[in-house]
């Protein structure tokens, strides 16, 4: 498939993480479901730099799938220390789009708040030198997450996008007033999660995405199941019938969305 090929309509899965072992066994069958389900692009995120190169080989084996640099917030503590410089210079490749996943975790916990602060706060200023996109974890950490964006945001230059949403209302309008676009998982299909599908539905049509996080997060009717880009589909459908839009409005508007915010990905 072409890399023009995979612009034209069709659905973005804005978040996956191919490189995982998850995938080891059936990579090219994943592609495969991902095209007959009309996603026609993915956007594979970075954990760990220390695994860029297998994130970036990951990239490079289809024109269809884009990638990013950064460390989550779990590893902030066990990743060596990575300057905005490094982050600048793994970041001209062509495929690498956006900057991250990095932010906060304050419900597992897994690295010292302020190890994952100060790893934060040096994607914040990596997004805002290279002009690409931060693609924000947060979770249980609105506050410091909105304290720190905020202190980014006012020396200029900062897009991005908080991925897997599942936050309050104050986080959303927080990042949205700064220009970010929030990104659905398949757990705003969870049946529990009305209190999210509310927030959702404040969130401007031109600032929305979807995504998998895939292998993890897989929506109904497929939990359970190793989730995969193609189960975006899912997702997509769901968003698009509580904001009574028709799924082909939807798609289009997520997938225009995708372009306007990783524009190296539209280049």
């Amino acid at each position: 498939m072409s890399a023009s090929g995979t612009r034209a309509g069709g659905l973005v899965d804005s978040h996956c993480h191919l490189d995982f072992d998850d995938f080891g066994n059936d990579f090219q069958a994943v592609l495969e479901r991902a095209q007959v389900n009309g996603v026609t692009r993915m956007l594979t995120i970075c954990t760990r730099v220390t695994k860029f190169d297998q994130v970036l080989k990951i990239a490079l084996s289809a024109d269809n799938i884009l990638c990013s640099v950064g460390i989550h917030p779990h590893e902030a503590a066990n990743e060596p220390d990575v300057d905005v410089a490094r982050l600048a210079e793994l970041a001209r490749h062509p495929k690498v789009v956006g900057i991250g996943e990095a932010g906060l975790d304050y419900f597992y916990d897994k690295s010292p708040r302020d190890r994952q602060q100060a790893v934060f706060a040096t994607h914040i200023e990596a997004s805002r030198v290279t002009g690409l996109p931060l693609i924000v974890h947060s979770r249980d950490a609105d506050a410091d997450t909105v304290r720190l964006l905020e202190e980014g945001a006012k020396k200029g230059g900062l897009t991005g996008v908080i991925h897997c949403f599942t936050s309050t209302q104050y986080l959303a309008d927080a990042a949205l007033e700064m220009g970010f676009y929030i990104s659905l998982s398949g757990i705003v299909t969870f049946k529990n999660a009305e209190a999210l599908r509310q927030v959702a539905k404040t969130v401007p049509l031109d600032r929305l995405l979807v995504e998998t996080d895939s292998p993890y997060l897989a929506p109904v009717p497929m939990r359970g199941k190793r989730n995969e880009p193609a189960f975006v589909r899912h997702t997509a459908q769901y968003v698009a019938d509580f904001l009574g839009l028709s799924f082909d409005d939807l798609a289009r508007r997520t997938s225009e969305n995708f372009d306007r915010l990783f524009q190296k990905a539209a280049a």
